[in-house]
């Protein structure tokens, strides 16, 4: 990946401030979108778009991680992570594998009972939001880290990136169901943010088991 040179000293404050206002945008985010998508989810009888609200929350577990990571570096450029962010790294790996766990029963039992969603069409619009913002945050990050030189602030875009693509599993499981009624369209979508958050999960104690800045496989 191409790394811009490093600004000037004098503008590196500024920078730093602009990537800590990123990471608590998309903490802020995160909440709003994960308090919106599990109303509708419920309301709806929408399991995935419950479970992308799911995964918004612990998406702020996350977050919280990142803005510490940028307070660190911005301190000591060179530092390795420190004990609070393997801590969180670890509850966030845990969190995610207790949602794959919650996900995957859930939608087996509604494949059972026959349960289908009343409308996806929330899934839908909230999809195309959160495609949108995500997108956003990918270039403003991408751009701050190149200027800051930040293999850090670098790989965190690629963790962006997986909620581009949990956005849109959702909107193709609820566009498609709310166009063709297809009954298991839910299902199947839900199963599909089961299998990125288990990468993710995993993803989390990797990181946690070493000192050296972090990384994401760009959802591979």
């Amino acid at each position: 990946m191409e790394i811009m040179t490093p600004v000037q000293p004098t503008d590196l404050s500024r920078f730093y401030r602009i990537a800590l206002g990123l990471a608590v945008f998309t903490i802020l985010y995160n909440i709003a979108e994960g308090l919106v998508s599990m109303y509708f989810g419920y309301q709806d009888e929408s399991l995935v778009l419950f479970g992308f609200g799911a995964d918004s929350f612990i998406e702020v577990l996350s977050g919280f991680d990142i803005a510490h990571m940028v307070l660190r570096i911005q301190k000591k450029p060179q530092s390795n992570r420190d004990d609070f962010e393997r801590t969180a790294l670890t509850v966030t790996g845990y969190s995610f594998y207790a949602l794959v766990i919650g996900l995957a029963a859930t939608s087996m039992y509604n494949l059972w009972i026959g349960r289908k969603p009343e409308t996806t069409l929330w899934g839908v619009i909230i999809a195309l939001i959160s495609i949108a913002v995500m997108l956003v945050l990918v270039i403003r990050k991408r751009k701050v880290g190149r200027q800051l030189n930040s293999a850090a602030i670098l790989a965190d875009v690629e963790c962006t990136k997986v909620c581009i693509y949990m956005s849109l599993i959702l909107l193709f499981s609820s566009g498609v169901y709310e166009l063709i009624r297809f009954a298991f369209m839910d299902t199947l979508g839900t199963l599909g943010l089961a299998y990125l958050s288990f990468k993710e999960g995993r993803e989390c104690f990797k990181k946690a088991k070493v000192n050296n800045h972090c990384s994401c496989e760009d959802g591979e």
